[in-house]
């Protein structure tokens, strides 16, 4: 290559997908736990999956997606399994009959639990808040897979509770990335920190130091 030739790379602003992800994940987690704890009667499990398979689904793609287009592969990486997971769920509760188990569904949810909980890890050295919610939705997926593998009623009861907490986590999140996001500064704490910290510092370079070497920019992903 010609020395003389610098090459250029061009960014482009985009909202935080996190919020709609976020969103997405409350309204999964509210509902199924809602099942779990017998909330809702076992004869509305189809309608169940049928929320599951539009609503979490749609939105925490979507996310995926703009997540990725974010530069943020780990939070992309979560919200893609988590999207998968809840269409899988979703399917199962419509094809199966109300009030089954599957240890099919079973060893997704603990094997989607475990991946979960290594994305979070990546996630929580620039956005431990972030992470915290993906560690919370972890957990209530591997609960839920012991009992779909034959557990006790306990572990029913104890993911749809854990679920109810990443309900109230994922809310907190969306309504302080929102704001965030409105006024360009932080309103409630995030507790961002290291490079996510530097994501809305006020030196731009900070946050764009190093994209010469990522993935889309370098030859290799």
């Amino acid at each position: 290559m010609d020395d003389s030739l610098v090459p250029r790379i061009f960014l482009r602003p985009i909202g935080s997908p996190l919020t709609l992800g976020m969103s997405g994940l409350a309204v999964a987690s509210l509902v199924q736990s809602g099942l779990d704890l017998h909330w809702l009667a076992l004869d509305q499990t189809h309608d169940v999956g049928l929320i599951l398979l539009t609503v979490p689904f749609l939105l925490q793609i979507v996310a995926c997606v703009f997540a990725y287009l974010a530069r943020d592969g780990a939070a992309g990486a979560a919200l893609g399994l988590l999207s998968a997971t809840w269409l899988a769920e979703g399917l199962v509760h419509v094809t199966s009959t109300p009030g089954s188990r599957s240890g099919a569904l079973g060893l997704l949810l603990l094997t989607a639990g475990a991946v979960l909980l290594a994305s979070s890890l990546a996630v929580g050295v620039g956005k431990p808040l972030v992470a915290t919610v993906f560690v919370l939705a972890a957990l209530r997926f591997i609960t839920s897979g012991v009992y779909y593998l034959g557990g006790p009623g306990f572990w029913q009861n104890a993911g749809g509770i854990i679920g109810l907490g990443v309900v109230g986590f994922a809310v907190y999140c969306v309504l302080a990335f929102e704001l965030e996001g409105q006024l360009h500064h932080p309103v409630l704490p995030t507790f961002r920190r290291s490079r996510g910290a530097a994501a809305i510092s006020n030196d731009p370079s900070s946050a764009i130091d190093g994209v010469v070497s990522e993935p889309g920019v370098r030859q290799t992903t």
